[in-house]
């Protein structure tokens, strides 16, 4: 039977007195389904986690080159990978929208203009059309299956110069038989070489102190005059459990040979080689003060060199001094397990 209400008589007569109404802000106390943005004080208080995330990460990408290699050498393996530190950006924002967080999306901010800082100019095409010299670099890989394809790929780049790491001795006969139609001018030096369009002077092996030869030096007399080639393989980087991102006598490496380069009397140089490094690196300072990196000059995006098979960092370089990049990039993959790096040049 239907109850009359009057003025007199209040609808909570016979109502369920526990009914508690929801709160006019949209908070639901963690009785309801979650929080809501509409909940004007709590959209503020809510995500302190996340925000605190997203700080430290900022600092993280500010104050890398202050991060030591004392331990493990921390430095060198964060600096290695630093431009992909920025995913994290957008996993901290899902968790900021998932927490209905203002306070975290605002601190959010600092993160993402670090990481343009550091990174937005590698993201624009910076290449321009001509170079009147091509350089290409390659770390061909000593257990390469086919020598002779990864050559013969070389060759079809057109390059001026070709600059490999890794040579096998056993494999050596087929490089030089597929580049000598091409490339009539080339010299070998331990486990590195040059092959060139131009002739080649002055040829000697540069110590880095491997206690074999992985590093050498050339005059190459080419259409820009002529240029100090140097070409090199610095020690290979590890990560171990107990030691950590190993990376001492590649430090040691580059001091070596950025001595070697701060002596050259061309001003005209040009370094190709695996560094097993990237330009973030401060513990490639010897080189990178010294030299500008062509893919941060006139590149197109990061130029990841490394694995082939998914590229995550650019360890193969080609630098140069008093002399303009017109453009750099990756060539496709070879069997190798780095991918090629090429440049183009002007005077």
């Amino acid at each position: 039977m239907a109850r009359l209400y009057t003025p007199e008589t209040t609808p909570d007569d016979g109502a369920d007195k526990d009914a508690v109404p929801p709160p006019e802000n949209g908070d639901t106390g963690g009785a309801g389904p979650g929080p809501r943005w509409r909940d004007r004080v709590g959209r503020w208080r809510r995500g302190w986690v996340v925000a605190g995330l997203a700080l430290a990460l900022a600092l993280l990408m500010t104050l890398h080159a202050r991060i030591p290699n004392t331990i493990g050498n921390l430095g060198s393996l964060l600096e290695t990978f630093l431009p992909w530190l920025g995913l994290a950006v957008p996993v901290l924002a899902l968790c900021a929208v998932l927490r209905r967080s203002v306070t975290a999306l605002a601190v959010l901010l600092a993160p993402a203009l670090v990481w343009l800082n550091l990174f937005g100019g590698l993201l624009l095409d910076k290449s321009d059309a001509g170079g009147a010299l091509m350089v290409v670099s390659h770390n061909v890989d000593a257990g390469n299956a086919d020598p002779a394809g990864t050559a013969r790929q070389l060759v079809e780049s057109g390059a001026d110069l070709i600059a490999l790491q890794e040579l096998p001795q056993d494999e050596l006969a087929t490089y030089e038989q597929a580049l000598a139609a091409t490339h009539p001018y080339h010299d070998v030096q331990g486990t590195v070489g040059l092959w060139s369009r131009f002739p080649l002077s002055g040829t000697e092996p540069v110590d880095i102190g491997m206690g074999w030869t992985r590093a050498m030096r050339t005059t190459a007399d080419t259409r820009l005059g002529d240029i100090a080639v140097y070409v090199a393989h610095l020690p290979s980087v590890r990560v171990q459990f107990r030691a950590g991102f190993t990376a001492g006598q590649r430090d040691d490496a580059a001091d070596l040979l950025g001595h070697a380069i701060a002596a050259e009397p061309l001003e005209r140089t040009l370094l190709l080689g695996d560094l097993n490094g990237t330009m973030n690196d401060g513990a490639l300072a010897p080189l990178t003060s010294q030299l500008r990196s062509t893919q941060g000059a006139a590149g197109a995006g990061f130029g990841f060199s490394w694995p082939a098979g998914f590229p995550m960092a650019r360890i193969d370089q080609i630098l140069v001094r008093d002399l303009e990049p017109v453009s750099s990039w990756t060539l496709p993959a070879t069997g190798s397990d780095h991918l090629p790096v090429a440049a183009r040049l002007d005077p």
